[in-house]
């Protein structure tokens, strides 16, 4: 549901709460003003990634990733800020489909701004990963920098120490991981 139309479902309810009132019937209009919370809330937080949150702290990403695709439009269904965790958990979910598209996403996330320390960490943790697979070791050092500022609750710290050492071995070999497979000549 597009946020528009809960501004205006909420103001159908206050124009119907002032009704009552002035009709002098007081318990409808406070029925009526107690129903302006939900479409306000929802107006503050999309009852979509509420749902998906619920999904994940469930450990049912698939189930998360079915609610997320609920959401058509972002532009037009989500804040801002809201739009940054949609890409969040975009990413989050669809982390299998690749390094690339989950970087994407990531940058996006941040740049629309997420509201949490530690949900920044495990951005900048995901954007470091990808720049260790990609043998981007001098962006990789700065994002895990960045991560290890956010990560205040030490909710990545085994992640951090897991791309360190990856960077290790990209540092003892600068061309890259080492592959058996290729001869040398």
């Amino acid at each position: 549901m597009p946020n528009f139309l809960k501004l205006v479902i909420a103001g159908l309810f206050l124009a119907g709460s002032v009704t009552w009132f002035v009709l002098g019937d007081i318990g409808w209009g406070i029925l009526m003003l107690l129903a302006i919370a939900p479409p306000v809330f929802l107006f503050f937080f999309n009852e979509y990634i509420l749902l998906v949150l619920w999904r994940m702290r469930k450990q049912d990403i698939e189930g998360g990733a079915r609610w997320l695709a609920k959401i058509k439009n972002p532009e037009s269904q989500l804040h801002k800020s809201q739009r940054g965790y949609y890409y969040y958990l975009c990413a989050i979910t669809q982390a299998e489909k690749g390094v690339n598209h989950t970087e994407t996403l990531m940058k996006k996330a941040l740049s629309l701004g997420l509201r949490f320390d530690h949900d920044k960490a495990v951005a900048y943790v995901n954007l470091a990963a990808s720049a260790v697979a990609k043998g981007r070791k001098q962006e990789a050092e700065r994002l895990l920098a960045d991560a290890q500022k956010y990560n205040k609750s030490g909710m990545v710290d085994e992640q951090i120490k897991f791309l360190k050492q990856q960077m290790k071995k990209v540092q003892q070999n600068p061309g890259g991981f080492y592959n058996p497979n290729i001869r040398r000549r």
